[in-house]
């Protein structure tokens, strides 16, 4: 296959392994459930999948299409990370879609997983590594988000009330600095 690099399928897996922190959002996912009840895992896997894959392919050009630049598009990401982090932290809920059955889709699949950190991130990988490198990273990856949201059940057994009350908190407040950063890192940009 043209372009195909073990090094760098590799590398870019790495890199989105630790953008999308699914071993960090394990409280967040276990918090989701109790509140909806259950989360369909496999249809937060593949809308989490299928928006990466798209937006490496049509996200730069799709975001300048309606106006957006990238930055913008990190800094909202960033306020959404901040409401969650909030949710997690303070033990309130923000976040209300009475609707809604699930939160397969939001806040999981988008912005948890597929969130605009992730999204800035594949548009700098695809500038350094070939497209079908990154997509096998990509698939990599959402193997990973498939097992955990799977495992997310056993995962709060095994952890009980109190140890989950003091990761949630504790993840809470990472969540929190990654919102931080994102929106630090973006803002510059707004008024360049």
């Amino acid at each position: 296959m043209i372009g195909f690099d073990i090094r760098e399928i590799v590398t870019v897996s790495m890199v989105l392994f630790a953008v999308i922190d699914i071993i960090g959002t394990i409280p967040i996912i276990i918090d989701l459930r109790s509140k909806f009840g259950h989360i369909e895992s496999e249809k937060a896997t593949l809308a989490s999948g299928a928006i990466m894959i798209v937006f490496l392919f049509i996200g730069e050009e799709f975001l300048n299409l309606i106006g957006i630049d990238v930055n913008s598009f990190a800094v909202a990401g960033s306020f959404v990370l901040f409401f969650l982090a909030l949710e997690m932290i303070l033990g309130i809920r923000l976040y209300r879609d009475e609707a809604a059955s699930s939160a397969s889709i939001v806040p999981i699949a988008f912005p948890l997983v597929a969130g605009a950190g992730t999204m800035t991130t594949l548009l700098s990988l695809k500038a350094e590594f070939q497209t079908i490198n990154i997509v096998i990273a990509i698939i990599l990856n959402i193997i990973l988000v498939y097992i955990v949201l799977k495992s997310s059940a056993r995962i709060e057994k095994l952890l009980g009330e109190n140890g989950l009350g003091v990761i949630r908190k504790t993840f809470g407040v990472v969540l929190l600095a990654i919102a931080v950063k994102l929106f630090a890192a973006n803002v510059k940009g707004l008024f360049v």
